[in-house]
């Protein structure tokens, strides 16, 4: 098993992206990138601890690559946009990759140059792409959110619509539970 990182916006999103691929063991939403240990949800969303909200993937590269995931990461957010998602803005929302090694670093940098390169966004891409810092798990209540309450208006307005797009982008590396 290996781990990738990312944050792409409120990790609620990220986590309902990421959860129901094939290969994907487990997801945990989290922080981090900041300057003390162990935040709390009302610290890191101060804006004022330097942590992102992120996702921790726990996969097995054997039944789904990096590369895959970078991809899908790439197309369920929008990677222009600094510190911010949709509605939601502050650092805790930027877009980050935290590399593992060597391999994850080379892999999202030339991808990241790709996409600037073929202009496959209007604006640059302005992901972070950095050496994976201490990750803090968050609380327990922002486990599995977008599974326990998919019926409330977040969920359902910013949510769901990056869940049905990897079912229609990506449908074939969907667990078949999910599908």
């Amino acid at each position: 098993m290996e781990h990738a990182t990312f944050g792409a916006g409120c990790f609620w999103c990220v986590e309902a992206v990421f959860q129901n691929l094939k290969g994907v063991e487990k997801v945990v939403s989290g922080y981090a990138g900041g300057r003390i240990k162990n935040p709390t949800y009302r610290e890191v969303c101060s804006g004022m601890t330097g942590h992102a909200e992120v996702i921790d993937i726990t996969y097995d590269p054997a039944v789904i690559s990096y590369k895959e995931l970078l991809e899908i990461f790439w197309k369920t957010h929008d990677p222009t946009t600094l510190n911010r998602q949709g509605a939601d803005v502050g650092t805790q929302y930027r877009s980050v990759i935290y590399y593992h090694n060597d391999e994850q670093k080379q892999l999202a940098e030339e991808y990241k140059q790709k996409l600037n390169e073929g202009q496959a966004f209007p604006n640059p891409v302005v992901t972070e792409i950095t050496a994976a810092p201490e990750f803090y798990p968050a609380e327990d209540y922002h486990q599995n959110y977008f599974n326990m309450h998919g019926h409330e208006p977040y969920c359902q307005f910013v949510a769901k619509p990056k869940v049905d797009k990897v079912k229609a982008l990506f449908g074939e590396k969907l667990k078949s539970v999910a599908a």
